[in-house]
């Protein structure tokens, strides 16, 4: 938090989340429109459609070595600072994109981009834990995640619309050039966050070792492992899906994006109170069972009959009572000082669980001759299995926290503005 030696005007907590949703838009936006615009890539540069999961796998790969990498520091740097250095890496590097002439500069750009977006991610993720008490960070990071479902119902369609009227040049300078007003904003009204550093770890080598020493917290990885993993497994082959195998047309794809980005943006807010309500282990143990069913009923023995429409926005809920209940309980992990770090490795983590799921599903899936997508429901049990192991998982790092946070009341109870400080 703010430093004590020098007192500053601390923004409400609605402007901070405000600000750090903006952040978390222009980084999910700039991973998200390199997908679509893959066929424009392909055509204005010569690139064989074969290499375009290079250029996606080129960002994942640079965020997972810069959350490896940024654990080793960015806990000792006042957190505005760093966000500072790293949207403006990641401003540099969607812009370079918008410069390239070839799939090498191209890659290389998405490697800048992934490299400074990992940590942008983490760092956003901090200043929320840190400045939210646990008793509304439930709400707050569901507000917080949910630029994830506006980047799908208006940056996502907007970029395509760039694309077409300018050429694909285009969404990549806008978001850049978003990127750049969005960083001054942060940098302008957030005030500086080094309360952390007055609890930090001495040594970041040992307070690496230390950390990942801890129980609570390798399950707490392991959790974030089954989570992307059960997720990605899916997530990439679903538009195949829906247009190959259940015939869905394509012209109708963006509207169908841009109703379940909605009902994600809505679900959201509604499941952040719920987990601030209810605890975390059981909201989230409601959406895997919601995510369950539609997995089964949408993929693995699909129901005849089942409307798409039906079928995605229940996926987008389900995912939003999932993802929401699970960041929320791993932001409770970390203390203070190690933060940053531990969500740095986290990132690494989900960047390669993200990774691993894409990859074993390319190699379940086949193609049919009639372009039908074959081996769909061994993707989808997998996915089932893997849900079904998140509870189990959840509940042993929530009665983990619990304890901790009892224990700690005990030893030193806090008032609610205490309790703010101390992040």
């Amino acid at each position: 938090m703010v430093s004590p030696s020098r007192p500053q005007r601390v923004p409400s907590e609605r402007s901070i989340v405000f600000l750090i949703g903006a952040v978390q838009f222009v980084n999910i936006l700039d991973f998200m429109i390199v997908m679509p615009l893959g066929p424009d890539f392909a055509v204005a540069l010569g690139i064989p459609t074969s290499k375009l999961g290079l250029i996606g796998g080129s960002y994942t790969a640079a965020a997972a070595v810069a959350g490896l990498v940024g654990s080793l520091f960015l806990d000792r740097f006042d957190r505005r600072s760093a966000l500072a250095v790293a949207l403006s890496g990641l401003v540099l590097g969607t812009a370079a994109g918008g410069l390239a002439v070839g799939l090498g500069t191209l890659m290389a750009a998405r490697l800048l981009a992934g490299f400074f977006g990992g940590p942008a991610t983490s760092l956003a993720m901090s200043i929320v834990a840190d400045t939210i008490p646990p008793a509304r960070r439930g709400r707050a990071l569901g507000a917080v995640m949910g630029a994830f479902s506006v980047a799908s119902v208006l940056g996502v369609p907007a970029g395509l619309e760039l694309a077409q009227r300018f050429g694909w040049r285009a969404p990549l300078f806008a978001v850049a050039g978003l990127g750049l007003v969005v960083n001054a904003g942060a940098v302008l009204l957030l005030p500086p966050l080094r309360g952390h550093l007055y609890t930090a770890a001495p040594g970041s080598t040992m307070g690496l070792r230390s950390l990942l020493a801890r129980r609570l917290v390798r399950r707490s990885y392991a959790m974030t492992a089954v989570v992307m993993m059960g997720g990605f497994v899916l997530i990439p082959n679903i538009s195949a899906y829906l247009q190959q195998n259940l015939r869905y047309p394509r012209d109708r794809l963006g509207l169908l994006y841009m109703m379940g980005g909605l009902a994600s943006f809505i679900s959201m807010r509604l499941v952040g109170r719920l987990v601030d309500r209810h605890g975390p282990f059981r909201v989230g143990t409601l959406g895997c069972a919601l995510l369950l069913l539609v997995l089964y009923t949408g993929f693995y023995a699909y129901l005849p009959g089942l409307p798409v429409t039906v079928l995605f926005v229940s996926f987008m809920v389900a995912m939003s009572f999932r993802n929401v209940a699970y960041n929320t309980l791993a932001s409770r992990v970390p203390g203070a000082g190690e933060r940053a770090r531990f969500l740095s490795i986290q990132s690494a983590v989900q960047h390669v669980a993200s990774a691993a799921g894409a990859f074993l599903s390319a190699h379940l899936l086949r193609e049919m001759p009639d372009m039908r997508l074959q081996g769909v429901e061994r993707i989808a049990l997998l996915s089932m299995l893997l849900t079904a192991l998140l509870p189990l998982l959840m509940h042993e790092v929530e009665r983990g926290v619990l304890a901790r946070e009892r224990a700690r009341n005990e030893a030193t109870p806090l008032t609610g503005a205490e309790d703010l400080m101390s992040g």
